[in-house]
C-alpha cells in the first residue's frame, strides 16, 4: 500500500515539474519580447529562477541545475535555452534510464 502512495506522488510530481518547468522557460523567454529592458528584467529574473529549481528538484540535480538556472538566465541573450525543461527531461527520462 505504500508503495503505490509513494508512485502516485512521484508521478504526481513528474507533472507538475512539467508544467511548472514550461510555465518558468516561458517567462524567461518573455524577455526576448521587449529590447532591451527585457534583458534588464532578467537581473530581476535569474535569482528567482534559480531558487524555484532548487525547490522543484532537490538534492544535487536542484543545487546545480540552480546554478546553471541563474547563470543562463542572467547571461544576455542567453535566455532561448529552456533550462527548466532540460532539468525535467534529465531528472525523469535520462536519470531514470541510467538507474535500470
Amino acid at each position: 500500500m505504500m508503495e503505490q502512495a509513494q508512485v502516485v506522488s512521484i508521478d504526481t510530481n513528474k507533472t507538475r515539474n512539467l508544467f511548472l518547468g514550461l510555465l518558468f522557460d516561458s517567462i524567461g523567454m518573455l524577455s526576448f519580447t521587449i529590447p532591451f529592458f527585457g534583458e534588464f528584467s532578467d537581473v530581476i529574473w535569474a535569482p528567482i529562477a534559480g531558487f524555484l529549481m532548487t525547490w522543484m528538484y532537490k538534492g544535487t540535480i536542484g543545487k546545480i541545475g540552480g546554478v546553471i538556472t541563474f547563470v543562463e538566465e542572467i547571461l544576455p541573450f542567453s535566455d532561448f535555452i529552456p533550462t527548466f525543461t532540460l532539468t525535467w527531461i534529465y531528472n525523469y527520462l535520462i536519470k531514470k534510464q541510467n538507474a535500470s
